[in-house]
């Protein structure tokens, strides 16, 4: 996809994961390797029909009990949905616009059936996408959506976003105690993103806007509709970092917090990376690592 100096790029049969994108050649997302085919290795991926992790893949719903594979690992949880580790069916291709589509049948772990559809545009100056969820089974169904982007960053990155709260984590990385929005840094501000320890938690009460800074010049700004939550996901000594729009916490399965959709219902979710190029200095080609 094409517009103006910016591009990006599909794989449908990677979890409908964005591969890459670039402003006149640079690297806005982490970009995918070559012949990468593991979902966690593309720029961004969608979340369906839940985000983030369920405890040990069990829920009861509706008074029944159900099980999911753990999808990742040797990580005990089951995470991000079922939507990342499918084909997706490309409905719509233009040089700005692509429409994905994925249908899941229902099975033992998540016996709904459902239709999700992911709408990718691109402008010369942002990214959007919206992501949709349709229930089309005959009863009600538990359901949740985001976004997984990857940014690139350096030690000039940085990130500003404002929340009302944070939850700390436990060891296995589920939600364990409500805590003050700054007690891991103060993102009200513009702060450093790069750091030496390890963040992946969610923060509540987010007002649907965060910015990123980069020592480049090239300021992106992350909105989102339909997310209330934001999770953060800043690994140790990496270049990267994600900021995942959500529309509901780790395990909210679990916790009563997950929204419910009745047979013919629709959830939809909508990210845009929008560019603000302050910098014209801006180099044609290569990466920023």
């Amino acid at each position: 996809m094409r517009a103006g100096a910016l591009e990006a790029a599909l794989s449908p049969a990677i979890g409908g994961s964005l591969t890459g994108l670039t402003l006149d050649g640079v690297d806005l997302l982490r970009r995918a390797p070559e012949g990468a085919t593991d979902p966690l290795a593309m720029a961004c991926f969608p979340l369906v029909p839940y985000a983030n992790r369920i405890a040990e893949g069990r829920f009861t719903f509706d008074g029944e009990e159900h099980r999911l594979p753990l999808n990742f690992g040797d990580h005990p949880h089951s995470i991000h949905g079922l939507g990342w580790q499918t084909n997706w069916t490309v409905k719509t291709t233009a040089v700005d616009h692509i429409l994905l589509e994925h249908e899941h049948g229902g099975d033992a772990g998540w016996p709904w059936r459902y239709r999700a559809q992911q709408d990718v545009r691109l402008t010369p100056a942002q990214l959007s996408l919206s992501l949709s969820l349709f229930n089309a089974s005959d009863r009600p169904m538990p359901a949740g959506l985001g976004f997984h982007p990857y940014f690139v960053a350096d030690e000039q990155t940085r990130l500003s976003f404002a929340t009302q709260t944070l939850w700390l984590s436990s060891p296995d990385m589920l939600p364990q105690q409500e805590v003050a929005a700054d007690s891991l840094g103060d993102w009200s501000r513009p702060s450093p993103v790069v750091g030496d320890s390890l963040i992946d938690n969610v923060y509540g009460g987010w007002d649907g806007a965060a910015t990123v800074e980069r020592g480049d010049g090239v300021w992106l700004t992350v909105t989102a509709a339909g997310a209330q939550w934001l999770h953060v996901y800043r690994p140790p000594g990496e270049a990267y970092f994600c900021l995942e729009p959500v529309s509901h916490m780790p395990d909210a399965i679990n916790r009563g917090g997950m929204a419910v959709l009745q047979p013919g219902e629709t959830a939809r979710l909508h990210m845009t990376i929008a560019i603000d190029r302050r910098d014209q200095a801006l180099p044609k080609s290569g990466r920023i690592a």
